[in-house]
This record gives C-alpha cells, structure tokens and sequence, in this order.
C-alpha cells in the first residue's frame, strides 16, 4: 500500500548563534490512506516541529518528506503553500477563524485562494458544514457560536478541499470534556468515511480515539502501536 506521508531519516537543527540545537534526530514513517493516528509527546519531545512539517509550515534541515506522491522537502514557501492549500486540512486548537466572517464563508475561505466560482463555494460549504451538523448556523459570525461550535466550523473549512490528510493540532485543547467528546466523534465520522487524520494532542483520553499512537521522545520516535481497541463515543 502506498503512503500519503513518508518521511525518511528528517532532521530538524535551529541554530542559537554558532550553536545547534538538533530538535528532531531521524524521524522516519509512513502513514497511510484512511490511517487515524495520534501523535504524542511531552514538551521538549520535537512533536511541534514534526507537526510543523507535516503539514509543510516548515521544511527539514535533511531528509526527505513525500506528501501524496510529492517530494516537498527541498520546495520554496510559495510551491509549499499550494500544497498546503491543496493536500491538507488543518484543525487548529485556536480555531483561527476571521471573525468578521459567517461560518460558511470562513469554510469557503480555500476555495477563494484556489479560484473557485462564488457558486460553487457557497454549496460545497453547505455540504461540508450538514457533515459537522452546522447547516442550521451557517450564516452566524464566530462570536455568535460557542467553542465547540467553531471548531467544527474549523472541521468543515479543513474538508472543503477535499485534502490528502485532516492534521489536527491539539483540537480539543480549549474545550470542556463533553464538547471534547463531540469533536472526537466528528472526526471519528470524518475517519470512518474514508479520510486520514493525524491527530497531535498530549491527552491521554484523547489519543485513545486513533486507530495508532505514535510518541516521540528527545526528537526521536520512541514507540509506534496499533491501537487495537480505539475508543468509540456512545
């Protein structure tokens, strides 16, 4: 089976003066179509960085990193924001939304930059906010949703390019347990429909949810197991 990530030996080195700090050692993994995978680790562990160039924020100091069949270790911030725009959805712990925007047209806001007919925009961002349950709040601004609300707006805007891969960073970090739990079973539903999502979250509770939970330790990946018995929202 063929991967839609794979990294291969990726060393990431900041340099304080003369001085190099080496924050990923060697991080080599393949994750594959519809693969639900948690990331974790402990301040300090390099799973930001990682995270970062996953989702091609950031480039390797070496090593070579291959996004659904495209090398996009040595590419240019320009070639890398195409890619990110195209190939993957990220779900921020923030949200990031614009709040002079309605829910529609924060989850439309892609598909301005890839020159996609208001039309057609403004159907694909009902689709994909009926997916999130939203579809009765498409037209309210952020501060008129609570928490959990925003975040499956942030849900919908990461589908509505239909990406390789659903990157989530810490996506249940600012919500009480119970919104938690709906969240994780969107993106259980989001997984079970045929998507890939790469969860990074340092809850335990929240890790149990993927199919596969990955820890890293000192830049390095210290285990790597199948999840056999991910937990299901009831």
């Amino acid at each position: 089976m063929a991967s839609i990530l794979h990294l291969e030996d990726i060393i990431k080195s900041y340099f304080l003066g003369k001085q190099e700090l080496r924050v990923l050692k060697g991080i080599s993994m393949d994750i594959f179509k519809n693969d639900y995978v948690a990331l974790m680790g402990p301040s300090g562990s390099g799973k930001s960085t990682l995270m970062n160039i996953l989702g091609c924020l950031d480039s390797p100091s070496s090593g070579k990193y291959v996004l659904n069949g495209k090398d996009v270790s040595g590419m240019h911030d320009d070639e890398l924001a195409a890619v990110r725009n195209k190939e993957i959805g990220f779900v921020f712990q923030q949200f990031n939304l614009l709040p002079r925007l309605t829910a529609a047209e924060n989850v439309a806001l892609p598909l301005v930059y890839a020159g996609v007919s208001k039309k057609e925009r403004i159907e694909r961002a009902e689709e994909v906010l009926h997916k999130v349950r939203l579809e009765d709040r498409m037209h309210h601004k952020p501060n008129e949703l609570s928490g959990g609300q925003c975040q499956r707006v942030a849900i919908a805007r990461a589908l509505i390019n239909n990406p390789a891969i659903i990157l989530a960073d810490e996506p249940t970090g600012n919500l009480d347990s119970k919104t938690s739990h709906e969240i994780m079973e969107i993106l259980g539903k989001i997984h079970s429909e045929g998507n890939t999502v790469v969860l990074v979250t340092h809850e335990e509770d929240i890790s149990l949810f993927a199919h596969r939970i990955i820890r890293l330790k000192d830049g390095m990946i210290e285990t790597d197991i199948v999840n056999a018995n991910p937990s299901i929202i009831l």
